[in-house]
């Protein structure tokens, strides 16, 4: 049986199942192990993990520690409370309009970065303004429609990851600042940023930036140089608003003291820091890598609450998971009917009945002529409602093809 357990309960012969830092790195070579000495258990803490799963058919067990289905019970009622409706944004087109231009920006925006580091890789000087002009696009399209380009921050290249990484994580700041009713021009401070928030990694040697398997101590030391790098990178721009180089300088750090490099703490960390925090991990863990699968959105915000017990401002992630959404746009689900539909729009009543366009049906085993179900509107044949999220690669759909 999985169970969860503190770090301060675990005991040797006991066997991790899941090291649940998602993050960090561990000591180990896998995301289990069996705890076979004292000394195993000191290097999990100095990591910084705080909670983990045991498997007690594998080792002890914790009398009255949770099952893994217990906790996710647990979070997914936590979840629903949380969605609570925000006032209607009246500013916006449609998901399916902006969706054409938030292509050309997000095509900008990769050409933007990668250029940009490039530049600091080979020694030249940073041209922020480009970071800025291109940022600007991005704020305008979130105020058109928020979820377009969100929706397409999840579509990557595995091996471009640097760059899409930079674009997905800006343009959740964006949307974040937006749903937190910052003032537009911060809000484009904010994103650009994050939108150069990993350009020190330019001065990380490349062959430990791209390397496919698991890191070194030394190696991994070196990555985290990168913060470092990236706040003296930004410091040396003249005229560089702080509020930038904030969201470089202080996006690994955690709310527990536990980040890097500086190891700050709660308020110590600026309120950007915490958001970026927040959103780097996110599109972290759902990104898919040349060594894991990418998490799909809905169990990331599972995990971003999880962690925020310890690593995150939890007022944050309360506001982080209601501007997500508990399903965002582009994610696959089921319905009660036996239908899968891509949600196509977030209920402005209700985060939990969205509008999903219909693509199969589970029961007759085929796809459907695609069709729009608003589940807000019973009467005109919304009644239906979501029972969980799919994993597209299982039914072998492109979401991008139905949006």
């Amino acid at each position: 049986m999985i169970k969860k357990i503190k770090t301060e309960e675990l005991k040797v012969g006991m066997y991790v199942h899941d090291f649940n830092c998602g993050w960090l790195r561990h000591p180990f070579l896998t995301n289990s192990a069996k705890i076979r000495d004292d000394k195993a258990i000191e290097k999990i803490i100095d990591a910084g993990i705080r909670e983990l799963y045991i498997d007690t058919d594998k080792g002890l067990d914790v009398a009255d520690a949770p099952t893994e289905k217990e906790v996710n019970q647990e979070i997914q009622a936590e979840l629903r409370k949380i969605s609570k409706p925000k006032q209607i944004d009246t500013r916006r087109v449609s998901v399916q309009e902006e969706l054409v231009r938030a292509k050309e920006i997000k095509k900008e925006a990769k050409k933007t970065v990668q250029k940009i580091m490039e530049d600091i890789r080979l020694g030249r000087q940073l041209e922020l303004e480009k970071a800025e002009h291109v940022v600007g696009k991005m704020v305008n399209s979130i105020f058109r429609n928020k979820d377009a380009l969100a929706s397409l921050g999840r579509i990557k290249k595995t091996d471009e990851y640097t760059f899409f990484h930079s674009v997905g994580v800006s343009v959740l700041m964006i949307s974040f600042g937006k749903h937190l009713g910052l003032d537009p021009e911060l809000i484009k401070t904010i994103g650009t940023g994050a939108l150069l928030h990993d350009i020190g990694k330019m001065k990380v040697p490349i062959e430990i930036l791209n390397k496919p398997g698991r890191l070194t101590g030394d190696e991994f030391a070196k990555i985290k140089e990168h913060v470092e790098h990236g706040r003296r990178i930004l410091k040396e721009y003249p005229g560089i608003d702080e509020v930038s180089v904030l969201v470089a300088a202080q996006h690994h750090e955690r709310f527990d003291g536990s980040g890097y490099p500086r190891g700050l703490k709660g308020d110590e960390i600026s309120k950007f820091g915490q958001m970026a925090a927040i959103a780097d991990v996110y599109d972290a863990i759902t990104s898919d890598r040349c060594y894991h699968k990418g998490m799909l959105p809905t169990e990331a915000l599972k995990k971003i609450f999880e962690w925020g017990e310890f690593h995150f401002n939890r007022e944050l992630v309360h506001q982080f998971i209601r501007c997500m959404g508990i399903y965002p746009v582009g994610t696959l689900v089921s319905l009660e009917s036996g239908l899968l539909g891509i949600i196509l729009d977030r209920g402005e009543k209700s985060l939990l009945h969205p509008t999903v366009r219909i693509v199969y049906d589970m029961k007759k085993g085929r796809y459907v002529t695609p069709y729009d179900v608003d589940l807000a509107q019973p009467l005109n044949g919304g009644g239906d409602r979501v029972k969980s999220y799919e994993s597209p690669a299982r039914w072998k759909i492109k979401l991008e093809n139905y949006l």
